[in-house]
C-alpha cells in the first residue's frame, strides 16, 4: 500500500502544484548555487547550449514508507558531442561480489557496518571541458540570451560519474588507502592490525572494520571534502535489506523482489511455489519463434 499511495510527478509544472516538491527544487536549486556549479553569461556566438531538465523521486525506506522528496535538475547529456563536449566517460562501480565478500567478513568477524551518503554527489566533480546549458527553470531574473557557463559537473552529463569517482578516490589515496586489484570501488587501509575497508557504488559509501578510530577519521575527512549524511547502521544497499543480530547479519531481497513484480505488472497475481507448470518437457521444434521473446527473459 505504501508503494502505490504517492505518484511522483512527471512534469516541472506538475510538481510546482505541492508544496512539499516546491520546497524540494528550491533546496536542490540552493544546493546547486552553493556549490557554484555554474556561472550565467550571454551565450557565446555559434554555441547551442544544451537542455535541462527536473527529475521528481519520492526516496522511500525499505518497509516502502516516505523518508524524503528529491528533485534532481539532470542535464540534457544525450545531446553532447563526444570530443567536444566530453571525453572519456567510464566509472567502475562496486562489483556484487565484493560486497558480499566484505559483508561475510564483517558478519564473520563482528565489525561495524556503516553507511554514508554523499548528497549532490555530481557536482563536486571537476570538469576540463566548456559545457554550456540553458538556465534551468525556477532559477530566474536572467535574460532570454544567457546561459550557464557549467563549472562543476552535473547529473545527466556523460563525464558527470567519471569526474565525481576521481575526486572521491583521489581523496581517499592520499588518505593512505589503497584500491583493491579486484575491484577498483573497495579500497582497503591497513595500519598493523588495523582493517578498514570502504565499498563505493556511485554516491553510496559502506564502511567496515575493526577500528572505531579509524572509522571515526575517515567520516570526519569526507565530511570535511563533501556534504555526508551519516546513515548509522547499514540497513539498506543496492536493493539489500540488512538485518543485524548476535547471530550475524541476514541478507534479504523483499523490496527488491517486490518492485520486480511490480514492473512487470504482476503484483495481482496469485502466488505460486513455481511460476511454471511442473510436468512440462522442454524439447525442440519448428514451430514459430516467440512473438516478444523480451518478455520471458
Amino acid at each position: 500500500m505504501c508503494l502505490n499511495s504517492e505518484q511522483e510527478p512527471k512534469t516541472y509544472q506538475e510538481a510546482m502544484t505541492q508544496p512539499h516538491w516546491q520546497e524540494a527544487v528550491q533546496l536542490e536549486i540552493f544546493a546547486l548555487m552553493e556549490n557554484q556549479t555554474w556561472e550565467v553569461i550571454p551565450t557565446p556566438p555559434s554555441v547551442k547550449p544544451i537542455g535541462c531538465k527536473w527529475v521528481f523521486k519520492i526516496k522511500r525506506r525499505p518497509d516502502g514508507s516516505v523518508e524524503r522528496y528529491k528533485a534532481r535538475l539532470v542535464a540534457k547529456g544525450y545531446s553532447q558531442i563526444e570530443w567536444i563536449d566530453y571525453l572519456e566517460t567510464f566509472s567502475p562501480i562496486v562489483k556484487m561480489a565484493t560486497v558480499r565478500v566484505v559483508l561475510a567478513l564483517a558478519s564473520i568477524h563482528g565489525w561495524d557496518l556503516q553507511q554514508l551518503d554523499v548528497s549532490n554527489a555530481f557536482l563536486h566533480g571537476e570538469l576540463s571541458e566548456d559545457v554550456y546549458m540553458v538556465i534551468p527553470k525556477g532559477l530566474s531574473g536572467h535574460p532570454s540570451n544567457h546561459c550557464c557557463k557549467l563549472k562543476k559537473s552535473l547529473y545527466g552529463l556523460k563525464q558527470a560519474s567519471r569526474t565525481w569517482y576521481e575526486k572521491l578516490s583521489l581523496l581517499l589515496l592520499s588518505s593512505g588507502y589503497v584500491q583493491a586489484h579486484a575491484d577498483h570501488s573497495l579500497f582497503i587501509k591497513v595500519i598493523g592490525s588495523a582493517f578498514t575497508a570502504l565499498i563505493i557504488y556511485v554516491d553510496g559509501i559502506v564502511l567496515t572494520g575493526n577500528c572505531t578510530s579509524e572509522l571515526i577519521k575517515i567520516k570526519a575527512i569526507l565530511h570535511s571534502h563533501f556534504h555526508i549524511k551519516d546513515l548509522g547502521k547499514l540497513k539498506y544497499f543496492l536493493g539489500i535489506e540488512v538485518a543485524h543480530s548476535s547471530k550475524g547479519v541476514s541478507l534479504c531481497q523483499r523490496k527488491y523482489c517486490l518492485n520486480l513484480i511490480k514492473d512487470c505488472d504482476l503484483m495481482g497475481c496469485k502466488p505460486s511455489l513455481t511460476p511454471m507448470d511442473d510436468s512440462l518437457r522442454l524439447h525442440q521444434d519448428s514451430s514459430e519463434p516467440l512473438v516478444d521473446p523480451l518478455s520471458y527473459r
